[in-house]
């Protein structure tokens, strides 16, 4: 059986450097499907798709709500040459409802040990329009090593320098932040993985540098600490989100090989400040994450929290705005009170303006984003604060014996990450 993966194109933010991850939900879910399917993956943001191929069935995997416009055009596409096809993904979950319209089938929450049904009913011309398991999650030990091997691996450097590869250590999230919509999509249950079969995985990637893209690693102090342990003789370089504010846990982080954070910074506290010197004084790096447009921010808070950004010395910092995506409590609290004023979900781009502040017009806000940027970057560029932590990774590297010398007279160059528009926590 042709089964044909398709990744869809969607724009990067106005102020984000060009480069391209391998994305993460595509070669999760080739991991459930059985051996003798025969995939061929698209990730249409760097090769253009072949409508005319032969080819059985058609799954597209939408992660971001700007891709689903762009998926919907390429189901009906699809579906006007005869080509059944089938949605997955964060996007799909969150857009279930118009999603069908355009699909013979979508498939809602976690694929391990469901696929074989699926597939199944398709043999038999029998693919029900909805499968819908969001509330029953599988057992997290049954998650399988990612197929990476559907990946066109040439694709995703940046300017000859591989980009670091996604891994997972464990699902769910027992936080429910205002922005985010993890505790919809995964429950609000922490749900680790096996650390013996989380660190196979990641001992197995070919790349010294990872992005462990766990909502939050700082759920479990005793997992985390032991999964820190596991990780030390693998000698890899890896980002992810928070870890835990411990000594102990950011010592092991940083001997596990922890590179940087994606830390959101909320206000201007004691508290974060001295949270982003502890990741400091471990030699761990500080992208911060700044969301824009919350109803405590005024004009003046915000370029308050810009010169707080550079008081403490962050080593990147990402501006996006407030985004209400459906099945967040911001989209239920800002459609009650009538101030969502987009239904076009290409602007849902978390750098556009959909709703209107409380305490500033939706442009003045738009502005204030410009600001943000301008500001922090204005003595020294983005690509300059990226590159510099591309030397710390390299540094790293050499001393392990780890360096590989294809990226030895790139080291100045950029590197970066795709932001993850859905999960703003």
């Amino acid at each position: 059986m042709k089964f044909k993966l398709i990744y869809p194109q969607w724009p990067k933010l106005s102020r984000q450097t060009e480069f391209h991850l391998p994305p993460h939900g595509p070669v999760v879910f080739a991991a459930t499907l059985p051996d003798h399917i025969d995939i061929d993956f698209i990730d249409e943001n760097l090769e253009t798709i072949n409508f005319d191929d032969d080819v059985d069935l058609v799954g597209i995997s939408m992660m971001l709500t700007v891709q689903v416009k762009r998926g919907w055009e390429i189901a009906d596409s699809y579906r006007k040459r005869g080509v059944k096809v089938i949605f997955g993904g964060i996007a799909t979950m969150l857009h279930a409802e118009e999603t069908m319209e355009h699909a013979d089938s979508v498939f809602l929450g976690e694929a391990e040990g469901r696929m074989e049904q699926v597939l199944s009913d398709f043999s038999r011309d029998s693919l029900q329009p909805c499968y819908d398991f969001l509330n029953q999650r599988p057992d997290i030990a049954l998650v399988g090593t990612a197929r990476r091997d559907i990946l066109n691996r040439k694709l995703y450097n940046f300017k000859g320098v591989q980009m670091v590869d996604l891994v997972h250590a464990s699902r769910g999230c027992r936080f429910n932040c205002y922005p985010c919509a993890v505790s919809y999509l995964g429950g609000r249950v922490f749900r680790p993985r096996p650390i013996d079969k989380a660190v196979s995985e990641i001992a197995a990637i070919d790349n010294n540098r990872l992005f462990i893209v766990d909502n939050s690693l700082a759920q479990d102090t005793k997992w985390e600490m032991d999964l820190f342990r596991e990780m030390i003789p693998l000698k890899k370089n890896w980002c992810s989100h928070p870890i835990e504010d411990k000594p102990e846990v950011l010592d092991l982080a940083a001997r596990a090989g922890a590179w940087y954070v994606y830390q959101a910074v909320f206000d201007t506290s004691d508290y974060i400040r001295e949270r982003i010197k502890r990741y400091h004084d471990h030699g761990i790096g500080v992208e911060g994450t700044i969301l824009l447009g919350l109803d405590n921010h005024t004009e003046d808070s915000i370029k308050r929290l810009v010169d707080f950004l550079l008081e403490i010395e962050l080593d990147l910092a990402e501006f996006t705005i407030l985004t209400p995506f459906p099945h967040t409590k911001a989209y239920n609290e800002l459609q009650k009170d009538n101030r969502i004023l987009s239904s076009d979900w290409n602007e849902f781009s978390a750098d556009q303006v959909v709703f209107q502040p409380k305490n500033m017009s939706p442009d003045r806000l738009q502005q204030l984003l410009d600001y943000a940027w301008d500001t922090f970057y204005q003595d020294e560029s983005q690509r300059i604060k990226m590159a510099r932590l591309f030397k710390q990774v390299v540094k790293k590297e050499m001393a392990d014996n780890t360096f590989r010398p294809r990226d030895r007279n790139l080291a100045g160059q950029s590197f970066g990450k795709p932001v993850k528009r859905e999960d703003a926590n």
